[in-house]
């Protein structure tokens, strides 16, 4: 039983690939490697104070000419 051998995964990677098409599973990669970014993103944003941005409102009416 044991581990899998090198042409284990390249059966299981080829089956991945005939089902799922390269397109599909580059979209999947990038939608993946996004998250984790945005993963790490937010971690490191904990650490860091809250920046303050100085946002007004400006209330008016629209008028026609």
């Amino acid at each position: 039983m044991g581990s899998f051998s090198i042409w284990h995964w390249l059966i299981v990677l080829l089956v991945v690939v005939l089902i799922f098409g390269t397109k599909k599973l580059r979209n999947i990669g990038s939608d993946l490697g996004g998250a984790v970014k945005g993963f790490k993103d937010g971690m490191k944003g904990d650490d860091e104070p809250a920046k303050k941005t100085d946002t007004k409102t400006i209330e008016g009416e629209v008028k026609e000419k």
